[in-house]
């Protein structure tokens, strides 16, 4: 059977719908930068996502190809994630969305090196005829986070978001939200299949002590 991320580490992936404060280890992701909305059908969100997915199967069904990765497992493809912020906001304004900077990213199995990722790019513009050179290799290390469950529209987070922060008052922690520390969204949903009232969505914010 495939192993998939977030049946095996459900402490990233399958948060309780309440708040609750986590350690986020250093993890690999296929990431493609941009910024704008991200809803309209021609935006340049929706291209990155088809970027990402192209390097993420090829290198899923890299010995189909020949390719051999050491330590290579079959696995899931891990659930679409968005790292976002805003100049000059620290959190988000989902009134102003064509303010968007965001890092559309897939989680790499630890195996995947940045050889093989670099083999993957060459063999998917090879096979496609497509330019993959957005696409790059990138090392995030969380470290200590708030993280929630959210169901619901996207445009109802911020309810999700003053849960979160009341939490963290409470336990004596703060917002650590920076260039570096970015507002983190994992979809669980498929937005394209799923009723916007059920779309599944982790919420998890970097935090700090407070003083």
């Amino acid at each position: 059977m495939a192993f998939d991320y977030k049946k095996e580490y459900k402490e990233f992936y399958m948060p309780k719908a309440k708040p609750e404060i986590v350690e986020i280890p250093a993890m690999n992701y296929l990431a493609v930068r941009g910024s704008g909305d991200p809803n309209p059908e021609d935006s340049d969100y929706k291209k990155a996502i088809g970027l990402l997915y192209g390097i993420a199967f090829t290198i899923k069904m890299s010995k189909k190809s020949g390719h051999q990765i050491d330590g290579f497992f079959d696995y899931v493809v891990p659930p679409l994630e968005g790292f976002w912020q805003q100049e000059g906001i620290m959190g988000m304004d989902y009134s102003r969305k064509d303010a968007f900077q965001w890092i559309s990213v897939i989680r790499l199995p630890d195996f995947v090196r940045e050889e093989d990722f670099r083999w993957a790019v060459q063999e998917a513009e090879r096979k496609k005829q497509q330019d993959f050179s957005r696409v790059e290799f990138l090392r995030v290390e969380e470290g200590l986070c708030v993280q929630c469950m959210h169901i619901g529209l996207y445009d109802d987070e911020p309810a999700t978001v003053a849960l979160m922060d009341a939490y963290i008052a409470e336990k004596g922690y703060v917002n650590d939200i920076s260039e570096e520390r970015m507002h983190h969204e994992i979809y669980l949903s498929d937005a394209r299949r799923t009723a916007p009232e059920k779309l599944r969505t982790v919420i998890r914010h970097p935090i700090r002590k407070g003083e």
